[in-house]
């Protein structure tokens, strides 16, 4: 897959560029589990204030609920039992992710590891719609246009004017985006944004033998699913990922996927939890829009 120019990557992106140029951040066996895989943990935040509300989120900086804090001790204790540690957390700008990564390291007594933050792993903007109950758009819009915006690869929802009080543009720390910031985007978007940090940051660390932890939203972490399981763009618009349960993946030399037993297909990773109560977290982010008719 072709990738774009790098600009403007948050996060001690450079430095590791540089680390990788001079040889200080190059391939290594350290991080090698004993078949000789790479471990990456993904979780995507815990339930927020607007999940419970059902609204629709996006860029908007919500804060957990109280159930979203809960899942996110829940997600630590899964980790820590199975044996995880980590050396690096990247997250979004958005405290819902940034919160949910903070509280799994305070459990797991890690807090004293580099967390590092990108606009990059954001959640996917859904322009004007944010903000809006999802049950009330279907009832306004009807359930296939919601579902094309919500759920089609390609097909932006409405796209939200300067002077919507949700304007990113005017928030300090979106400053050096300038013009790029967005005003809607689909699911494309977000995998095209996406992708030069994964290539230029997140992979060389990883390769460098560092155990990676990403705390990110439903949208930046499928676009980053999609990336490894080359999941078609039809697909991927079927796929629901739950809050605050840790997606285990093991990769290879060349960050290639190895499927691993408990896999949650079409995903070549696992998740690190009771296999009902992911399977009821999935159904519940399905079944957001009310259910299918």
């Amino acid at each position: 897959m072709a990738t774009t120019p790098t600009l403007r990557l948050r996060g001690g992106g450079l430095i590791d560029t540089v680390k990788n140029v001079v040889g200080l951040g190059g391939e290594g066996d350290d991080g090698l589990d004993a078949d000789g895989h790479y471990t990456l943990v993904l979780v995507r935040h815990g339930e927020s204030t607007w999940n419970k509300e059902n609204r629709f989120t996006g860029w908007v900086d919500v804060t957990l609920a109280d159930s979203g804090i809960e899942e996110a001790h829940r997600a630590a204790k899964n980790l820590a039992e199975e044996g995880f540690t980590f050396d690096i957390m990247y997250t979004s700008m958005l405290q819902r992710a940034i919160k949910t990564g903070l509280t799994i390291l305070e459990d797991m007594g890690l807090l004293w590891i580099p967390i590092e933050k990108t606009w990059r792993l954001n959640e996917r903007h859904y322009g004007a719609l944010q903000g809006l109950n999802k049950k009330e758009t279907v009832d306004q819009h009807g359930a296939d246009q919601v579902n094309v915006w919500r759920r089609s690869f390609d097909v932006p929802p409405p796209a939200m004017t300067e002077d919507n009080e949700h304007w990113a543009g005017k928030d300090a720390r979106y400053k050096d985006l300038g013009k790029d910031v967005p005003a809607t985007e689909c699911l494309k978007d977000t995998v095209d944004r996406f992708l030069p940090w994964w290539n230029s940051v997140a992979a060389p660390t990883i390769k460098s033998g560092k155990k990676v932890l990403i705390a990110a939203h439903g949208n930046s972490l499928r676009a980053l699913v999609k990336h490894l399981d080359d999941i078609s763009d039809d697909d991927i618009c079927g796929l629901n990922i739950p809050t605050a349960i840790p997606l285990v993946y093991k990769l290879d030399k060349n960050l290639k996927p190895v499927s691993v037993e408990g896999a949650y297909a079409p995903l070549s990773g696992r998740y690190a939890c009771d296999p009902e109560i992911v399977k009821a977290a999935i159904e519940g982010v399905a079944n957001q829009t009310g259910p299918k008719k």
